[in-house]
């Protein structure tokens, strides 16, 4: 999934011009993350923890902070699309289950209608067990 692509970790197995090709675009675009850092302490954070110039960490960090507002942007003109699985808590005690409609979000937990709440727990199961 992007996840993965962003972080290096996709497990694409077609055309391998096709792989190298996005991964030098993102290194590209995460050096020019990291080369418009202003904050010292992140700018040796980062270096220290990358020495061959993939940018492993900084996009990690970036997905993190990132991931919600990157799904609202890809499912932004979904209207009335669903998420394949039931990905939404439609109790208070959280046990029942309901897909994500609306732009394959789930309704805000304070049971408004707007949708803030983003599928994107996957990120972290192994792409292969997903």
């Amino acid at each position: 999934d992007i996840g993965d692509i962003i972080r290096g970790r996709d497990l694409y197995l077609g055309d391998r011009k096709e792989k190298v090709k996005l991964e030098k675009k993102l290194k590209q675009y995460f050096k020019n993350i990291y080369d418009k850092l202003e904050n010292k302490e992140a700018e040796e954070y980062y270096k220290n923890n990358d020495t061959d110039k993939n940018y492993y960490k900084l996009r990690e960090d970036w997905w993190d902070a990132n991931r919600h507002t990157v799904w609202e942007a890809i499912t932004c003109d979904a209207g009335n699309a669903q998420y394949f699985r039931a990905t939404c808590s439609d109790s208070a005690d959280g046990n029942s289950k309901s897909q994500a409609t609306k732009q394959c979000r789930c309704q805000k937990k304070n049971g408004q209608h707007d949708t803030d709440q983003v599928p994107t727990y996957f990120d972290y199961v192994p792409q292969y067990l997903r």
